[in-house]
């Protein structure tokens, strides 16, 4: 799962090379107290098929959904590579969560996973406990090469099911139905304890009645965490070009607040947004995310955010997997390097921590911007006499209005 990163204008950057730590060590636009938790994302970029409502960085695999042929080698040589170049940026700093997203990484064979886990433990001070999730789609689940995933440390698993209704998943152009969907979480629970299904309601066509039976579907089988989105037509997917008929605003609502009351109903606690976990089984990588912790992304179009005592520099890599392989055999993964300016910090900061049921500690502001929390304080006034924000000195968190309306809650933390 890419984080969300909005755009701003930020202050240019050096060359966008990971570069030398030095030029973020000089005296800057902010002091931190400390680093935020480091985090990495490895980002593989294949799918079987382009799904027609993704907007993430995912490209055919050449050999189509019989050979699930990609450039394997290659691509784990750029991996490291890029690794390599990264360290000085974070050299010493713990990693607590590591996640394989895509695209698809279970295209991965079971000895380009064990390699790719190898190098990373070689090159970073993993934690002994970290979590290390791997997404998967259905379409590409083999039992034997799911235990060798595990037996070389992968230890969280993110199976995209999006729906059990055949009629819906082929409206969403994905590659599996419900039977093999079925069979993939199947074989993910006889190898993992820790997995995560992924949903989507407001489908085109979709019934109250069909959300309904989609949810149950997934609560039978007891995971540890679910994640449920609202689908959403995005720009630049072919879903934007050619909009299907989706729920109308009301419908979606009302699947909304079913999902909500059967999860809890469940033993599901909805932490954040999309998010609904069982008691201490919150995804760690994502609370990172919202938490504002810092992440280092390598792979083709991988975001990082890394902070430093004065300023936080945002990466981003080479988006195309041709590139990408290309610049970082040649020492230069990184596309766009730029240091996030003092005046984006509080919108970057709200957007995220806004998604978080419980919020964050009004500490955490000064923690991980470097700025006092008075930078925002008429910005925090105004959202409580809205009714957005609750009224807690201690504590940053939205009501259960600025939930509902999350998006209007954090535009009031945009500058003009």
């Amino acid at each position: 799962m890419i984080p969300i990163i909005p755009a701003g204008s930020g202050k240019p950057a050096e060359p966008a090379s990971t570069g030398n730590p030095q030029l973020w060590l000089k005296p800057g636009q902010i002091a931190l107290p400390g680093s935020p938790p480091l985090s990495l994302y490895v980002h593989i970029p294949w799918c079987v098929r382009k799904c027609p409502y993704c907007d993430f960085n995912s490209h055919a695999a050449p050999g189509g959904q019989d050979s699930h042929d990609i450039p394997e080698d290659r691509y784990l040589d750029a991996l490291r590579a890029d690794l390599e170049q990264s360290l000085p940026l974070v050299w010493g700093r713990p990693v607590h969560t590591v996640f394989l997203g895509g695209g698809t990484p279970s295209l991965l064979s079971a000895a380009g996973m064990d390699r790719l886990l190898s190098d990373i433990r070689a090159l970073l001070p993993l934690d002994a406990d970290a979590e290390i999730t791997m997404e998967a789609n259905p379409g590409t689940f083999e039992a034997e090469r799911f235990a060798s995933y595990r037996a070389s440390g992968i230890n969280r698993l993110s199976i995209g099911i999006q729906s059990f209704n055949d009629a819906h998943l082929q409206a969403l152009g994905r590659i599996h139905g419900e039977k093999e969907a079925r069979a993939a979480i199947d074989i993910a629970l006889r190898h993992f304890d820790n997995v995560n299904l992924d949903l989507m309601y407001a489908l085109p066509g979709q019934t109250i009645d069909e959300c309904v039976r989609d949810l149950e579907s997934a609560l039978s089988y007891g995971t540890a965490h679910l994640s449920l989105y609202h689908l959403t037509l995005e720009p630049n997917t072919l879903f934007a070009k050619f909009p299907p008929a989706l729920p109308d605003e009301d419908l979606a609502y009302e699947m909304q607040d079913i999902i909500e009351a059967r999860t809890a109903q469940a033993g599901y606690r909805h932490y954040e947004t999309s998010a609904y976990a069982r008691p201490h089984r919150e995804a760690r990588h994502n609370l990172n995310y919202w938490r504002f912790g810092d992440y280092l992304g390598i792979g083709a179009g991988a975001h990082g955010k890394l902070s430093f005592p004065n300023r936080i520099l945002r990466q981003m890599r080479h988006k195309h997997p041709a590139t990408y392989m290309d610049q970082a055999m040649a020492g230069n993964a990184v596309q766009e390097a730029r240091e996030v300016g003092a005046d984006e910090l509080p919108f970057e900061f709200m957007l995220n921590a806004l998604r978080l049921t419980d919020g964050v500690p009004a500490s955490s502001f000064h923690d991980y911007t470097g700025l006092p929390l008075h930078a925002i304080g008429k910005m925090l006034a105004a959202a409580e006499q809205k009714g957005l924000l609750e009224a807690d000195p201690t504590t940053i968190k939205p009501t259960e209005l600025g939930r509902r309306f999350l998006n209007d809650l954090q535009e009031m933390f945009l500058k003009d």
